[in-house]
């Protein structure tokens, strides 16, 4: 027999904050669900569909835990995980991880083998690639700062050899190109629903930047401010089905209209790093904040994923 908690057990007060009055209506459960705690530094959550479990990062720790939705037990998924950061799904729902001790980019196949995707550019080692999107022509754009290389807390420290913190693309042929090179930390990442815009926050400016995707899907242009941070810095960003801006914060997820207008948000206990949508109807959302992981069952559903483009 399966042992479910306590329903109440690591439960908070949901608290919203409203802004704007456009933020009527986006709500959740009453209470805001700790799965569980005892990281250093989490980040990184990505939900798998099939197997209705949400996998993160304790990045100091070296490890990848697992969360199992039906039973909610918590292992071991992967250790040592090369420091990992950021996850995503592929087009075939395929882990893609930012590996900061490894300084690359690598992709979990179906039968368990990891392969490299990326780990340098024209000769040169990444920096601590952090955050990763799929788009749905199977190219891969991930974030790469240097946070893993400036000591050996979240990595190993090292020398940033490619002349700066950049923004980077995959493409479906392996091919790899920088597409954009004027951030001093680029961080979280996320694409719009119909892929013509790229959401990017810069961590040491406390800012998202919003770009417009190339018609062939190679290239940006633009980069203009969409937001700035009132509470720490931004961190991971994820959309809802509506176009909404999800950014993690130092007091929670702040909620942005697609016209870059503050909404509202949810206050979480602890400084949030990240955050996706997943569940069945993928209307639950997950958060990794500091030491914990997050959750709350909301009434909204999460935006297009490349596996499931709804």
């Amino acid at each position: 027999m399966t042992t479910i908690p306590e329903p109440l057990a690591g439960t908070a007060p949901a608290v919203f904050e409203k802004l704007d009055e456009r933020f009527a209506g986006i709500r959740g459960d009453r209470l805001l669900e700790r799965l569980w705690t005892g990281g250093r530094w989490l980040e990184g959550p990505a939900y798998s569909p099939d197997g209705r479990y949400l996998i993160w990062s304790d990045i100091p720790n070296d490890r990848i835990l697992r969360w199992d939705e039906t039973s909610y037990q918590v292992s071991v998924y992967r250790q040592p995980a090369g420091n990992t950061n950021g996850h995503t799904r592929d087009t075939e729902a395929r882990l893609v991880s930012c590996e900061h001790g490894n300084r690359r980019v690598t992709r979990t196949e179906h039968d368990g083998s990891v392969r490299v995707l990326a780990d340098g550019y024209e000769g040169h080692r990444l920096n601590s690639p952090n955050d990763v999107v799929v788009r749905s022509d199977g190219s891969v754009w991930f974030t790469d700062p240097a946070y893993g290389i400036d000591s050996d807390y979240e990595g190993h420290k090292g020398e940033v050899e490619t002349g700066g913190c950049h923004v980077y693309r995959i493409g479906p042929d392996g091919v790899i190109s920088r597409v954009a090179d004027d951030f001093n930390r680029p961080n979280g990442i996320a694409f719009s629903n119909d892929e013509s815009l790229l959401y990017v926050t810069d961590s040491e400016e406390g800012t998202i930047r919003v770009f417009k995707v190339t018609d062939d899907g190679t290239a940006l242009s633009g980069g203009e401010l969409f937001a700035e941070c009132g509470n720490g810095i931004f961190d991971g960003i994820r959309l809802d089905s509506e176009g909404r801006i999800w950014g993690a914060a130092g007091d929670g997820a702040h909620v942005y209209h697609p016209d870059g207008t503050l909404l509202g948000k949810l206050l979480v206990p602890e400084t949030v790093s990240n955050l996706c949508f997943g569940g069945e109807k993928r209307n639950r959302l997950f958060l990794t904040a500091t030491t914990s992981v997050y959750s709350l069952y909301t009434t909204v559903t999460g935006g297009r994923q490349p596996y499931d483009p709804r």
